[in-house]
């Protein structure tokens, strides 16, 4: 029998709908096997998602590429951070098509930690890693979940030129609190990150996500969706913030569903093509599906 996933620690007792029991065992102990032995990284795994068993099951996994050491300290994440995360695996964009290949994927989705410390933000890895996976599955479909890379349109570009089905990068949170979330970031350069990536590839689906429950208030939402549709983006994922460890931020509030299906259909009533909403909703959950059901609208 599956145990109940410890999503958050001791404190305010978790509502009902966001009780998950986790299962299949036997599949992610598989995976994560594989991904050791090629020495690759997970976000799933990385950033302790609630949904990681049941992707895993699925055989859906997001590549979580430039190391596992992150140069920033985002008050919502838990991927271990490094001022000095070292050199890059030159081998990594291999080893990432290689294991995509092996599990047979139909849709790929490659993200990172922030590398703030290399000249180019790791860009060039990032399209490396793109060009393998197109190569090694010319039948897939791959999403990038990037960082903003300092607001660098050169590097955007860069990972843009390796052709991605799907260009992601997240806004995470509302303006007004940016400054405890995401210390490092800057809420106009994220948006125009986005901006830009449609702009310079406007065939490509574009993307970005946010957590609730930090905080912000239903109107700062409604606006944070508003931004990102004039800046282009197509698609947005609304879940629920989860504090993944103790040294993490609280948790203000925890969002009832009815809010996630009023936030959706805000979202679809301003004209975006999807807006996947609701409490364990994350960035790249069901990726595979979000992006095809845009894609038919």
């Amino acid at each position: 029998m599956g145990g109940l996933i410890q999503l958050q620690p001791p404190g305010p007792r978790l509502p009902a709908w966001l009780r998950k029991h986790r299962t299949h065992f036997e599949s992610v102990h598989h995976l994560k096997t594989e991904l050791r032995r090629l020495n690759l990284h997970t976000v799933c795994e990385s950033a302790r998602c609630p949904n990681m068993h049941e992707c895993f099951h699925r055989g859906a996994a997001t590549f979580m590429i430039l190391g596992n050491l992150c140069t920033r300290g985002c008050g919502f994440c838990s991927v271990p951070k490094s001022r000095r995360p070292g050199g890059l695996d030159p081998k990594e964009p291999e080893n990432v098509a290689g294991m995509a290949a092996a599990m047979r994927l139909r849709y790929v989705v490659i993200t990172s930690v922030n590398r703030d410390d290399l000249p180019d933000g790791g860009s060039r890895h990032f399209a490396q890693t793109v060009r393998e996976v197109r190569s090694a599955l010319s039948s897939a479909r791959v999403e990038v979940l990037t960082p903003d890379f300092c607001g660098d349109p050169d590097a955007v570009a860069r990972v843009l030129d390796a052709e991605p089905h799907v260009f992601n990068h997240n806004m995470e949170t509302v303006a007004r609190l940016y400054k405890r979330v995401r210390p490092q970031a800057n809420y106009r350069q994220s948006l125009d990150v986005l901006r830009f990536a449609k702009r310079y590839r406007p065939e490509a689906l574009t993307k970005s996500g946010a957590m609730v429950g930090l905080g912000e208030r239903p109107a700062e939402i409604e606006e944070l969706l508003r931004d990102l549709r004039e800046a282009g983006a197509d698609v947005v994922t609304l879940g629920q913030y989860l504090q993944p460890a103790r040294r993490n931020l609280p948790v203000a509030e925890f969002v009832a569903p009815e809010q996630f299906d009023a936030y959706r259909e805000y979202g679809l009533s301003i004209g975006f093509k999807m807006l996947f909403s609701g409490p364990l909703v994350r960035s790249s959950y069901m990726a595979d599906v979000v992006s095809e059901q845009a894609c038919r609208t």
